[in-house]
């Protein structure tokens, strides 16, 4: 199963933190791709780019001006499309049959005012409760459930930097091969 993002209607002047946060929990989290529709932000995409070559993997970051093409070529490939809302159904409830379903997934996460259409158009609408709170933890929550904990064993090839866990300090060990500057 593939696992991708699409971050709704990112605003280049008031949302870069909290979209670059959205893209950061999207990777590590086991998500290959973020979809960005919105204003274009270059330096954004730039950023978590540059993160991807030091810390590995092969996430993207993908731009669109258009986000409803992005859910109805999903879907006719086959993937479900679930949209994290407070409006939606429980996650606990849901979230077997989600992991049990070999699909694709698609999960949108808002950004200003969510369109009508996106409710209509996806094939589930999911709350992480039924209160206001970020999309960022509502992302980190759902994928934490769906990967049934398994994002903790992630590995991202290529990495430059690797840490070792510790109690207390840092221990960060950079790869001669591949210096960064």
């Amino acid at each position: 199963m593939d696992i991708a993002v699409l971050r709704l209607n990112h605003r280049r002047k008031r949302d870069t933190r909290i979209t670059t946060h959205v893209c950061l929990t999207a990777r590590a989290f086991g998500a290959s791709k973020i979809y960005l529709t919105g204003d274009e932000d270059v330096k954004l995409v730039e950023n978590v780019q540059s993160l991807v070559k030091r810390w590995g993997g092969s996430f993207e970051v993908i731009y669109s001006k258009n986000y409803i093409n992005i859910i109805e070529q999903w879907q006719k490939n086959g993937g479900e499309v679930i949209h994290l809302t407070m409006y939606g159904l429980q996650v606990q409830e849901i979230i077997g049959d989600l992991r049990e379903s070999s699909k694709d997934k698609l999960i949108i996460v808002g950004g200003s005012r969510v369109p009508t259409k996106i409710y209509k158009k996806s094939d589930m609408n999911i709350a992480i409760t039924n209160q206001p709170h970020s999309e960022v933890s509502s992302l980190a929550i759902f994928q934490h459930l769906l990967m049934n904990g398994k994002e903790f064993g992630l590995k991202f090839n290529d990495s430059q930097f690797k840490i070792t866990p510790m109690a207390e300090g840092k221990k960060v060990d950079i790869r001669k091969e591949q210096k960064y500057i």
